[in-house]
């Protein structure tokens, strides 16, 4: 017979296993769905540059290429159904470069429609 401490042990470790596996389960999901967040805020920011002048059409492009690229290579890492921690950090570094480029294009005291006057 098991002794009564090694018993409570031996179901403590069993109930922390299967708590971990639930969070294996969900861990993707969260994942999914902060890269989801974080590209519709970043378009957000171009829009939001267009409407304000400050981004002109060819940054504007550029910058839709860009996250029509991310959201590409999301999809590739999903495609299996398992996204592993080294395509996460990718996905992630691919979202940080995004984001610094659409903050140059903003501040970069280029404006849309903008003529030289005569």
């Amino acid at each position: 017979m098991v002794q009564r401490p090694t018993l409570v042990v031996l179901l403590a470790l069993l109930a922390a296993g299967s708590a971990a596996a639930q969070d294996s389960q969900v861990a993707p999901v969260k994942q999914e769905q902060r890269v989801d967040n974080r590209q519709a805020r970043q378009d957000d920011r171009i829009t939001q540059g267009v409407e304000s002048g400050n981004l002109t059409r060819r940054e504007q492009f550029r910058l839709q290429r860009q996250q029509k690229a991310i959201e590409h290579r999301e999809a590739r890492v999903e495609a299996d159904g398992t996204v592993t921690r080294k395509e996460a950090i990718g996905l992630e570094h691919a979202q940080d470069r995004a984001s610094r480029t659409i903050a140059h294009a903003k501040h970069d005291r280029q404006v849309r429609g903008q003529r030289p006057a005569p």
